[in-house]
């Protein structure tokens, strides 16, 4: 698994314990529960935990407008309605939609998907991509050409 990868499952575990209540930002920000993989370089280990820090803090900094943005491409599903895991992936998942330009739509979209295939329901995957492609098409079209 790759560092963005190892950091965007880190980011999700943790916008899901904020989400739960259990922990705050700067608690969650330390990562003190990150066990890395034997394999894994000190180097990688400061990418992965940086790349996390950014999407956690970023991601609650910016929540009403990634919650926001979320709640407009819902379609016949009302927000209370999303599971806390979905909720959580599409979170980091939105903000980088939203902020992290320099990371592909494609990219962002797709490892959410992996997240929803590997953490959350069996079909939330479908729900994840559905989601997140309208959030994509919508900043498409914003964008100027």
């Amino acid at each position: 698994m790759g560092v963005r990868r190892r950091a965007r499952v880190l980011a999700f575990q943790a916008l899901y314990a904020w989400d739960m209540g259990t922990a705050g930002t700067e608690e969650l920000t330390r990562f003190d529960w990150y066990e890395a993989p034997p394999e894994e370089s000190e180097t990688d280990r400061q990418a992965v935990l940086t790349f996390a820090r950014l999407l956690v803090a970023g991601t609650i900094e910016q929540i009403r407008t990634v919650d926001d943005t979320i709640r407009a491409h819902l379609s016949h599903w009302g927000f209370d309605r999303i599971g806390k895991t979905d909720l959580a992936i599409l979170r980091v998942s939105a903000y980088g939609l939203l902020f992290a330009k320099d990371i592909p739509a494609s990219v962002t979209i797709d490892e959410a998907v992996e997240l929803a295939r590997q953490f959350a329901g069996p079909e939330s995957f479908r729900f994840v991509n559905g989601v997140l492609d309208g959030i994509r098409k919508a900043l498409q079209e914003k964008a100027p050409q």
